[in-house]
């Protein structure tokens, strides 16, 4: 399955055990490719710069995993923004530049849209609950 992750996914899943770690478990199992694009891994590095990790152990072990792993694509062209959130737009246009069906966010901003361009919006829990 190809899917979008939003970056608080894979901040989320590089520090602590949860739905988020699992999703990514499923990446390095190959069970899901990973698409991004340069403003969705920019938003990834950024949030890591301004949040601090309070884990047990290293997480920037698991984002280097991520940045090799993830494919890099180019966004589709939106036209007009869709999201509340401008931050999240770029999401979308990564997954219509690839023809992703489905984005994994916790972020409501991007969970209201349901499925803008017929792409889902769903949370980690609900792609666990897709793959099993």
């Amino acid at each position: 399955m190809k899917v979008v992750f939003d970056a608080g996914v894979v901040y989320a899943g590089a520090g602590w055990r949860g739905d988020a770690y699992l999703t990514l478990v499923s990446l390095a199992r190959r069970r899901v490719v990973a698409y991004a694009t340069v403003a969705t891994l920019e938003e990834l590095r950024n949030l890591v710069k301004t949040r601090a990790f309070k884990c047990r152990h290293n997480p920037r072990t698991i984002l280097d995993w991520y940045y090799r792993t993830v494919r890099l694509v180019d966004p589709a062209p939106l036209g007009k923004p869709r999201s509340r959130d401008l931050k999240d737009d770029p999401y979308l246009a990564c997954a219509l530049g690839t023809g992703v069906k489905c984005i994994i966010s916790r972020d409501e901003d991007l969970l209201v849209l349901q499925k803008p361009f017929g792409i889902s919006t769903i949370t980690p829990r609900g792609l666990l609950a897709k793959l099993h």
